[in-house]
């Protein structure tokens, strides 16, 4: 029997695959059905740091009614019906999550700044929560702001939630920072246990007839991967940091990568909102499958044998593997036939 276990943010997980952020995770029957199919842990659906902020105007405005005090600010957000949960009721769901299932059940909170970041961390670790993961999802568009600022601004919301919570703390990061292992490095300084490769970027899309802006949602491919297994397998053995994988982890192969690389985990969406969520229990069987072929008798063996670290040849992680890419190309001519 392959003991596929392993340790993510100082919790001893049943296996690879954690179950990224889902509205799945919004019905106890399917966090239930989750554990069953084998994953290891579930990563709540995120609490917006805009949700707050609607909600705490929206009582202010209840209280000044006919003041229109936030009337043009409001209208800068989405309304507050597009939101699925109060953050009562946010709570209130990850407590019946921790008591229906023994796996651990992660909160996520989702935004920018501090604002009420601190005091809603404290009450999903009151609530039951076995760690926290702040997925930072915020884009440069004020070209007054430096990424200097940007980055001090991430550091700031991340040490204020690690010193207010007896929690581990993981950081979803974007794949746009110029120097990805000195944010790792600084986010630990900060407090976190792990960080998450990466945050997937919604574009919108145009619609040229109606002259509008649409947000546009894609599950992810396989080939969305690739960067992640590429700086997890830098990161790896360089810092004192947990590494989760998300975006583009869809088979047994998928997940295997994502340990080789460095990785503590693969955290599993896309595919299984396309297969189900019994497709769980197909990749684990056939991961297991794959390492007993190969006489490993535990998934944690295999971890970081694909790392810049490990391997005798680092340059496939450098400038090595760009320009083998290009100079090996050769443009294939077609000539038209008369």
């Amino acid at each position: 029997m392959i003991d596929l276990s392993m340790q993510y943010l100082g919790l001893k997980l049943s296996g690879p695959i954690v179950v990224a952020s889902t509205p799945l995770s919004e019905s106890i029957d399917n966090i239930r059905h989750m554990e069953d199919a084998g994953a290891s842990a579930v990563v709540l659906t995120s609490l917006f740091e805009e949700q707050l902020a609607l909600e705490s105007r929206a009582l202010d405005d209840d209280l000044s009614r006919g003041t229109d005090s936030f009337a043009e600010s409001l209208g800068f957000l989405p309304d507050l019906e597009d939101y699925r949960m109060t953050h009562e009721i946010y709570l209130e769901n990850l407590r019946k999550a921790r008591e229906a299932v023994a796996i651990p059940i992660m909160a996520s909170l989702n935004g920018a700044t501090t604002g009420g970041w601190v005091r809603f961390a404290r009450d999903m670790e009151q609530a039951g929560a076995s760690a926290i993961e702040l997925n930072t999802y915020a884009l440069a568009t004020d070209a007054g702001q430096t990424s200097s600022d940007l980055e001090k601004q991430l550091l700031d919301l991340v040490k204020s939630v690690c010193q207010a919570v007896k929690l581990p703390v993981s950081v979803k990061l974007s794949q746009s920072f110029t120097s990805i292992p000195n944010m790792s490095k600084q986010l630990q300084g900060a407090g976190a246990a792990g960080v998450v490769l990466f945050n997937r970027f919604y574009q919108p899309d145009f619609d040229i007839e109606a002259l509008e802006v649409r947000p546009t949602l894609h599950f992810s491919t396989p080939s969305e991967l690739l960067p992640r297994l590429h700086w997890a397998a830098i990161l790896f053995g360089h810092l004192n940091i947990d590494i989760g994988i998300t975006g583009g982890v869809h088979s047994a192969e998928d997940v295997l990568k994502c340990i080789m690389a460095g990785g503590n985990c693969a955290m599993m969406v896309s595919a299984i909102h396309i297969h189900g969520i019994d497709h769980i229990a197909r990749v684990l069987s056939d991961m297991c499958y794959w390492l007993e072929k190969r006489e490993y008798t535990s998934l944690a063996e295999t971890r970081g044998c694909l790392s810049r670290r490990s391997v005798p040849d680092t340059s496939p992680f450098d400038r090595g593997n760009y320009i083998k890419t290009l100079s090996s190309y050769s443009l294939r001519q077609t000539v038209a036939a008369f």
